[in-house]
């Protein structure tokens, strides 16, 4: 039986741990040590640490302290592991707490995060997800009912000097263009909230003032929130220091590509089951510089879709070129304004897309000007049928289950 190498208690704040930290730095000690080939057990909280709460107010989604986030469990070091290695990590095995059988879907505000449709859904908002085995179903969102993949949304290892370096002057150079853009262009070292682990005193101080943050990916890894990173995918990732310095957080039950809702993804505490090999010099024999993957054989039945395009036509009709960022925003909205036909409110359609396992596809990105993306929505979720037909949509009476909203104050 493998091992649980950290463990929290989710009764406690994530601060009172020091198996835990909600930063990048490569000076963060490691908090346990394993072989190559060994196979252990890591908990995880839910990605804020507990702010938000198995409830119906969108209060504390509005409220979050977005400083304080990702936390994760770790690092963790693997023997034999040095700069320039390859940690193969195999997921063997991922799940929620028995006694916290829920998770969270969420629309930051446009003052406090905001997110791909910000525009749209300027206020927060917030869904709750029962687990029930296998499938989720929330009481914000009737009608649907899925089978999860469920996965962890960051995983990385420990950058080194020159890595976090190399982060931070970009990611500054990106901010200072419109430092004043709401939301930022990019999250800086901030040291307010930092949680360095074990580290201590001055040291920690200064590390807490330069660490990257955990918002995006990066070389390392980090906070990818690919969906498919389930229970049998196999991940290497580049080494940059001594041990390698694995760490897993953000846990989600379900996703859909693409995580829109950005407090995306059905949130949850849990734990996760993995094993760590090491293939020495492997950066270099492969020439990786990002994480590579061999995705889960295990993913959820649904065969049946409508897909939805979107082309590199913004809202206003203006044209753009070959961007698949506006054209997978197009899909989506394409999707929630013909979810709303059949009696889901924008937000509760938003939420869907967000949670449900929906796929993201790149469809096109040689036909000047329009870059063209699919929204894959799996019709086998839903109570009804939702296929276009002669008759029209039926419209659901779907309203008692509003996802909960908190305008700003």
């Amino acid at each position: 039986m493998a091992d649980t190498i950290i463990k929290i208690d989710l009764d406690k704040s994530p601060y009172e741990h020091d198996n835990i930290h909600n930063r990048w730095h490569p000076d963060i000690p490691i908090v346990a040590t394993v072989n190559p080939g060994e196979d252990f057990i890591v908990e995880c909280m839910d990605w804020t640490g507990g702010q938000i709460k198995n409830d119906d107010s969108a209060a504390d989604v509005r409220d979050v302290i977005l400083e304080q986030v990702h936390f994760l469990s770790g690092p963790i070091g693997v023997n034999g592991a040095k700069p320039g290695d390859l940690l193969e990590v195999d997921i063997l095995d991922i799940g929620a707490f028995q006694n916290n059988l829920w998770g969270f879907n969420g629309f930051f505000s446009r003052n406090n995060g905001g997110g791909f449709l910000t525009e749209h859904f300027p206020d927060a908002h917030k869904s709750i997800w029962d687990i029930e085995g296998m499938f989720t179903r929330s009481r914000h969102v009737p009608g649907v009912n899925f089978a999860g993949l469920i996965h962890p949304g960051l995983i990385g290892c420990l950058p080194s000097r020159d890595e976090l370096n190399k982060w931070n002057t970009r990611e500054e150079k990106l901010f200072n263009t419109d430092p004043e853009r709401t939301p930022p262009l990019a999250a800086l070292p901030n040291e307010y909230c930092a949680h360095m682990g074990r580290m201590k005193g001055d040291e920690r101080d200064a590390a807490a003032a330069e660490g990257a943050r955990t918002v995006p990916p990066r070389e390392h890894g980090g906070n990818c929130d690919i969906k498919d990173l389930s229970r049998g995918s196999k991940v290497y990732f580049p080494v940059y220091v001594d041990g390698g310095g694995l760490s897993v957080g953000d846990l989600h039950f379900s996703q859909g590509d693409g995580e829109i809702t950005f407090c995306g993804a059905i949130e949850m505490a849990g734990w996760i089951h993995m094993r760590a090999n090491v293939i020495k010099d492997g950066m270099a024999k492969y020439g990786i510089k990002n994480p590579i993957f061999k995705p889960s054989p295990i993913t959820p039945a649904y065969n049946d879709h409508l897909i939805f395009e979107g082309i590199s036509v913004d809202e206003a009709g203006e044209q753009h070129y070959l961007d698949v960022h506006i054209a997978y925003r197009q899909a989506c909205l394409n999707a929630i304004e013909y979810l709303k036909k059949f009696g889901y409110s924008g937000a509760q359609a938003y939420a869907i897309l967000g949670t449900a396992p929906c796929q993201g596809h790149i469809s096109g990105v040689v036909d000047i000007p329009n870059a063209c993306a699919t929204l894959w929505l799996p019709t086998q979720i839903f109570d009804f049928d939702i296929s276009p037909n002669a008759n029209g949509p039926k419209k659901q009476d779907l309203s008692a289950g509003a996802v909960c909203v908190a305008p700003d104050l």
